[in-house]
Protein backbone atom coordinates (compact mmCIF):
# COMPACT_ATOMS: atom_id res chain seq x y z
CA UNK A 1 0.00 0.00 0.00
CA UNK A 2 1.41 3.36 -1.02
CA UNK A 3 -0.51 6.23 0.57
CA UNK A 4 2.49 8.24 1.77
CA UNK A 5 5.35 9.90 0.07
CA UNK A 6 8.46 9.99 2.21
CA UNK A 7 8.17 12.59 4.95
CA UNK A 8 10.36 13.64 7.87
CA UNK A 9 9.30 10.72 10.08
CA UNK A 10 9.67 7.99 7.48
CA UNK A 11 13.09 9.36 6.51
CA UNK A 12 14.19 9.72 10.14
CA UNK A 13 13.38 6.11 11.05
CA UNK A 14 13.78 4.44 7.66
CA UNK A 15 10.18 3.15 7.63
CA UNK A 16 7.36 3.06 5.07
CA UNK A 17 4.62 4.84 7.01
CA UNK A 18 4.72 7.54 9.72
CA UNK A 19 2.90 5.27 12.18
CA UNK A 20 4.59 4.32 15.45
CA UNK A 21 3.38 1.72 17.93
CA UNK A 22 3.81 2.98 21.49
CA UNK A 23 6.14 1.18 23.87
CA UNK A 24 3.58 0.28 26.52
CA UNK A 25 4.30 -1.59 29.74
CA UNK A 26 3.09 -5.22 29.83
CA UNK A 27 1.92 -5.01 26.21
CA UNK A 28 4.80 -4.09 23.92
CA UNK A 29 7.15 -7.05 23.68
CA UNK A 30 9.11 -8.27 20.68
CA UNK A 31 6.11 -9.95 19.05
CA UNK A 32 4.13 -6.72 18.83
CA UNK A 33 7.10 -4.54 17.92
CA UNK A 34 8.26 -6.83 15.12
CA UNK A 35 4.71 -7.21 13.74
CA UNK A 36 4.27 -3.45 13.42
CA UNK A 37 7.74 -2.96 11.95
CA UNK A 38 7.14 -5.75 9.42
CA UNK A 39 3.89 -3.99 8.43
CA UNK A 40 5.82 -0.83 7.55
CA UNK A 41 5.43 1.18 10.75
CA UNK A 42 7.82 1.49 13.66
CA UNK A 43 7.45 -1.02 16.48
CA UNK A 44 8.69 -0.21 19.96
CA UNK A 45 9.60 -2.58 22.78
CA UNK A 46 8.36 -1.22 26.11
CA UNK A 47 11.28 -1.45 28.54
CA UNK A 48 9.26 -0.08 31.47
CA UNK A 49 8.00 -3.52 32.53
CA UNK A 50 11.23 -5.41 31.87
CA UNK A 51 14.27 -6.25 33.95
CA UNK A 52 17.48 -5.61 31.97
CA UNK A 53 18.09 -9.27 31.09
CA UNK A 54 14.48 -9.62 29.90
CA UNK A 55 14.86 -6.52 27.74
CA UNK A 56 17.96 -8.00 26.12
CA UNK A 57 16.01 -11.17 25.29
CA UNK A 58 13.24 -9.15 23.65
CA UNK A 59 15.72 -7.11 21.61
CA UNK A 60 17.46 -10.27 20.37
CA UNK A 61 14.14 -11.90 19.49
CA UNK A 62 12.91 -8.76 17.74
CA UNK A 63 16.06 -8.70 15.60
CA UNK A 64 15.37 -12.30 14.61
CA UNK A 65 11.73 -11.55 13.77
CA UNK A 66 12.23 -8.45 11.60
CA UNK A 67 14.85 -6.94 9.34
CA UNK A 68 13.05 -3.58 9.58
CA UNK A 69 13.90 -0.77 12.03
CA UNK A 70 12.48 -1.00 15.55
CA UNK A 71 13.10 0.84 18.79
CA UNK A 72 12.87 0.71 22.57
CA UNK A 73 10.83 2.99 24.80
CA UNK A 74 12.55 3.79 28.10
CA UNK A 75 10.70 5.56 30.97
CA UNK A 76 13.52 7.46 32.66
CA UNK A 77 11.89 7.30 36.10
CA UNK A 78 12.39 3.53 36.32
CA UNK A 79 15.34 1.81 38.06
CA UNK A 80 18.32 0.18 36.32
CA UNK A 81 18.46 2.89 33.64
CA UNK A 82 22.24 2.58 33.35
CA UNK A 83 21.98 -1.16 32.68
CA UNK A 84 19.09 -0.69 30.24
CA UNK A 85 20.96 1.94 28.22
CA UNK A 86 24.07 -0.25 28.15
CA UNK A 87 22.06 -3.14 26.74
CA UNK A 88 20.51 -0.86 24.14
CA UNK A 89 23.92 0.32 22.97
CA UNK A 90 25.47 -3.17 23.16
CA UNK A 91 22.66 -4.58 21.01
CA UNK A 92 22.88 -1.64 18.60
CA UNK A 93 19.20 -0.68 18.87
CA UNK A 94 18.82 2.09 16.27
CA UNK A 95 16.02 4.12 17.88
CA UNK A 96 15.18 5.05 21.49
CA UNK A 97 12.08 6.83 22.76
CA UNK A 98 12.54 8.29 26.25
CA UNK A 99 9.76 9.46 28.53
CA UNK A 100 8.93 10.47 32.11
CA UNK A 101 12.16 12.31 32.82
CA UNK A 102 14.69 14.90 31.72
CA UNK A 103 15.83 14.35 28.11
CA UNK A 104 19.20 15.96 28.89
CA UNK A 105 20.17 12.92 30.96
CA UNK A 106 20.68 10.51 28.07
CA UNK A 107 20.13 12.17 24.69
CA UNK A 108 23.73 13.22 24.02
CA UNK A 109 25.19 9.89 25.15
CA UNK A 110 22.78 7.92 22.97
CA UNK A 111 23.36 10.13 19.93
CA UNK A 112 27.11 9.68 20.31
CA UNK A 113 26.44 5.98 19.69
CA UNK A 114 24.53 6.81 16.51
CA UNK A 115 21.11 6.22 18.08
CA UNK A 116 18.10 8.28 17.00
CA UNK A 117 16.48 9.78 20.11
CA UNK A 118 12.85 10.82 20.54
CA UNK A 119 11.35 12.22 23.75
CA UNK A 120 7.69 12.09 24.84
CA UNK A 121 6.27 15.41 26.13
CA UNK A 122 2.95 16.68 27.42
CA UNK A 123 3.47 20.42 26.89
CA UNK A 124 5.08 22.92 24.56
CA UNK A 125 7.48 23.88 27.38
CA UNK A 126 8.82 20.34 27.62
CA UNK A 127 8.92 20.06 23.82
CA UNK A 128 11.25 23.06 23.74
CA UNK A 129 13.48 21.44 26.37
CA UNK A 130 13.61 18.22 24.33
CA UNK A 131 14.64 20.13 21.21
CA UNK A 132 17.29 22.02 23.20
CA UNK A 133 18.60 18.70 24.53
CA UNK A 134 19.24 17.56 20.96
CA UNK A 135 16.37 15.13 20.48
CA UNK A 136 15.76 14.16 16.87
CA UNK A 137 11.97 14.32 17.29
CA UNK A 138 9.29 14.70 19.95
CA UNK A 139 6.08 12.86 20.72
CA UNK A 140 3.35 15.28 21.84
CA UNK A 141 1.08 13.12 23.99
CA UNK A 142 -2.34 14.53 24.79
CA UNK A 143 -4.51 14.11 27.86
CA UNK A 144 -6.51 11.35 26.14
CA UNK A 145 -3.57 8.95 26.26
CA UNK A 146 -3.32 5.84 28.38
CA UNK A 147 -0.63 5.15 30.92
CA UNK A 148 1.40 8.00 32.39
CA UNK A 149 0.06 11.38 31.42
CA UNK A 150 0.72 15.09 31.72
CA UNK A 151 -0.43 17.07 34.72
CA UNK A 152 -1.56 19.94 32.49
CA UNK A 153 -4.41 17.84 31.04
CA UNK A 154 -3.95 19.39 27.60
CA UNK A 155 -5.86 17.52 24.90
CA UNK A 156 -4.26 16.46 21.64
CA UNK A 157 -6.36 18.97 19.68
CA UNK A 158 -4.61 21.79 21.52
CA UNK A 159 -1.25 20.20 22.26
CA UNK A 160 -0.26 19.30 18.69
CA UNK A 161 -0.50 22.83 17.23
CA UNK A 162 1.04 24.46 20.30
CA UNK A 163 4.04 22.14 20.15
CA UNK A 164 4.29 22.62 16.38
CA UNK A 165 4.50 26.37 16.96
CA UNK A 166 7.58 26.14 19.21
CA UNK A 167 9.76 23.37 17.72
CA UNK A 168 11.05 22.72 14.22
CA UNK A 169 12.10 19.08 14.76
CA UNK A 170 9.79 16.28 13.56
CA UNK A 171 6.60 16.02 15.61
CA UNK A 172 4.74 12.80 16.38
CA UNK A 173 1.20 13.12 17.74
CA UNK A 174 -0.10 10.75 20.40
CA UNK A 175 -3.08 10.49 22.69
CA UNK A 176 -6.52 9.29 21.60
CA UNK A 177 -5.46 8.18 18.11
CA UNK A 178 -6.87 4.83 17.00
CA UNK A 179 -8.25 5.41 13.48
CA UNK A 180 -7.10 6.68 10.11
CA UNK A 181 -9.38 9.70 10.38
CA UNK A 182 -7.72 10.67 13.64
CA UNK A 183 -4.33 10.15 12.04
CA UNK A 184 -5.28 12.56 9.26
CA UNK A 185 -6.57 15.09 11.80
CA UNK A 186 -3.27 14.96 13.67
CA UNK A 187 -1.33 15.54 10.47
CA UNK A 188 -3.55 18.49 9.57
CA UNK A 189 -2.83 19.99 13.00
CA UNK A 190 0.89 19.91 12.28
CA UNK A 191 2.14 16.43 13.14
CA UNK A 192 4.57 14.58 10.87
CA UNK A 193 3.41 11.19 12.15
CA UNK A 194 1.39 9.50 14.87
CA UNK A 195 2.05 7.17 17.78
CA UNK A 196 -0.70 4.68 18.58
CA UNK A 197 -0.88 2.83 21.88
CA UNK A 198 -4.26 1.61 23.07
CA UNK A 199 -5.34 0.21 19.68
CA UNK A 200 -2.32 -2.08 19.59
CA UNK A 201 -3.05 -3.48 23.05
CA UNK A 202 -6.00 -5.35 21.51
CA UNK A 203 -3.89 -7.54 19.25
CA UNK A 204 -2.87 -11.19 19.50
CA UNK A 205 0.77 -10.04 19.48
CA UNK A 206 0.43 -7.80 22.54
CA UNK A 207 1.70 -9.48 25.70
CA UNK A 208 -1.10 -8.09 27.85
CA UNK A 209 -3.63 -10.54 29.31
CA UNK A 210 -6.68 -11.58 27.30
CA UNK A 211 -8.96 -10.47 30.17
CA UNK A 212 -7.56 -6.95 29.82
CA UNK A 213 -8.00 -6.97 26.05
CA UNK A 214 -11.63 -8.08 26.36
CA UNK A 215 -12.30 -5.37 28.95
CA UNK A 216 -10.96 -2.75 26.53
CA UNK A 217 -13.21 -4.02 23.74
CA UNK A 218 -16.22 -3.63 26.06
CA UNK A 219 -15.26 -0.11 27.16
CA UNK A 220 -17.21 2.96 26.10
CA UNK A 221 -16.53 6.66 26.45
CA UNK A 222 -16.23 7.68 30.09
CA UNK A 223 -14.89 4.30 31.19
CA UNK A 224 -11.40 5.65 31.87
CA UNK A 225 -10.17 8.17 34.43
CA UNK A 226 -6.99 10.11 35.14
CA UNK A 227 -5.74 9.46 38.66
CA UNK A 228 -2.73 9.46 40.97
CA UNK A 229 -1.82 13.03 40.01
CA UNK A 230 0.13 13.48 43.25
CA UNK A 231 2.44 10.64 42.18
CA UNK A 232 2.58 10.29 38.40
CA UNK A 233 -0.68 10.94 36.54
CA UNK A 234 -1.98 7.77 34.92
CA UNK A 235 -5.15 7.04 32.92
CA UNK A 236 -6.90 3.88 34.07
CA UNK A 237 -9.85 1.80 33.06
CA UNK A 238 -12.37 2.14 35.88
CA UNK A 239 -12.45 -0.81 38.28
CA UNK A 240 -12.35 -1.48 42.02
CA UNK A 241 -8.74 -0.29 42.36
CA UNK A 242 -9.42 2.90 40.39
CA UNK A 243 -12.42 3.61 42.63
CA UNK A 244 -10.25 3.11 45.73
CA UNK A 245 -7.82 5.65 44.35
CA UNK A 246 -10.62 8.10 43.51
CA UNK A 247 -12.06 7.80 47.02
CA UNK A 248 -8.65 8.26 48.64
CA UNK A 249 -7.88 11.32 46.54
CA UNK A 250 -11.28 12.83 47.34
CA UNK A 251 -10.43 12.49 51.03
CA UNK A 252 -7.13 14.30 50.49
CA UNK A 253 -4.78 11.30 50.65
CA UNK A 254 -1.12 12.21 50.90
CA UNK A 255 1.50 11.13 48.40
CA UNK A 256 2.73 8.51 50.86
CA UNK A 257 -0.78 7.14 51.41
CA UNK A 258 -1.29 6.84 47.65
CA UNK A 259 2.03 5.01 47.33
CA UNK A 260 0.89 2.52 49.96
CA UNK A 261 -2.42 2.03 48.15
CA UNK A 262 -0.64 1.50 44.84
CA UNK A 263 1.84 -0.95 46.34
CA UNK A 264 4.15 -3.01 44.12
CA UNK A 265 3.23 -4.92 41.01
CA UNK A 266 -0.20 -3.36 40.64
CA UNK A 267 0.17 -2.78 36.89
CA UNK A 268 1.48 -6.31 36.33
CA UNK A 269 -1.45 -7.71 38.30
CA UNK A 270 -3.95 -5.98 36.05
CA UNK A 271 -2.51 -5.79 32.56
CA UNK A 272 -0.32 -8.89 32.51
CA UNK A 273 -2.02 -11.25 34.97
CA UNK A 274 -5.59 -10.23 34.10
CA UNK A 275 -6.95 -9.25 37.53
CA UNK A 276 -9.63 -6.81 36.37
CA UNK A 277 -10.68 -5.61 39.83
CA UNK A 278 -7.50 -5.22 41.87
CA UNK A 279 -5.08 -4.50 39.03
CA UNK A 280 -3.99 -1.21 37.49
CA UNK A 281 -5.46 -1.14 33.97
CA UNK A 282 -3.66 1.56 31.99
CA UNK A 283 -5.48 2.48 28.77
CA UNK A 284 -6.47 5.59 26.85
CA UNK A 285 -9.76 7.18 25.94
CA UNK A 286 -9.37 5.58 22.51
CA UNK A 287 -10.61 2.38 24.16
CA UNK A 288 -14.12 3.61 23.31
CA UNK A 289 -13.24 3.18 19.62
CA UNK A 290 -11.83 -0.34 19.91
CA UNK A 291 -14.37 -3.06 19.20
CA UNK A 292 -12.33 -6.15 18.37
CA UNK A 293 -9.02 -7.90 18.84
CA UNK A 294 -7.19 -8.13 15.53
CA UNK A 295 -3.61 -8.63 14.27
CA UNK A 296 -1.29 -5.64 14.40
CA UNK A 297 -0.60 -5.73 10.66
CA UNK A 298 -4.34 -5.47 9.95
CA UNK A 299 -4.59 -2.44 12.21
CA UNK A 300 -1.79 -0.74 10.28
CA UNK A 301 -3.51 -1.49 6.96
CA UNK A 302 -6.93 -0.37 8.23
CA UNK A 303 -5.59 2.92 9.56
CA UNK A 304 -3.73 3.72 6.36
CA UNK A 305 -6.72 2.86 4.17
CA UNK A 306 -9.00 5.05 6.25
CA UNK A 307 -6.42 7.84 6.24
CA UNK A 308 -6.19 7.69 2.45
CA UNK A 309 -9.97 7.52 1.93
CA UNK A 310 -10.57 10.40 4.31
CA UNK A 311 -7.91 12.50 2.61
CA UNK A 312 -9.44 11.90 -0.80
CA UNK A 313 -13.03 12.58 0.29
CA UNK A 314 -12.37 15.49 2.66
CA UNK A 315 -12.19 18.33 0.13
CA UNK A 316 -14.55 21.08 1.24
CA UNK A 317 -15.59 24.31 -0.40
CA UNK A 318 -16.90 27.40 1.35
CA UNK A 319 -18.46 28.75 -1.82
Amino acid sequence: MKVFNQNRITRLFGIDYPLIQAGMVWASGWKLASAVSNAGGLGLIGAGSMYPDILRQHIVQCKAATSKPFGVNVPLMYPDIDKIMQIITDEKVPIVFTSAGNPKLWTAALKEKGITVVHVVSSSKFATKAAEAGCDAVVAEGFEAGGHNGREETTSMILIPTVRAVVDIPLIAAGGIATGRQMLAAMVLGADGVQVGSRFVCTPEASSHLNFKKAIVKATEGDTMLSLKKLMPVRLLKNHFAEEVRTAEAKGATEEELKQLLGRGRAKKGMFEGNLEEGELEIGQASALIHEIKPAAEIVVDMLREYSASLESGVWSLE
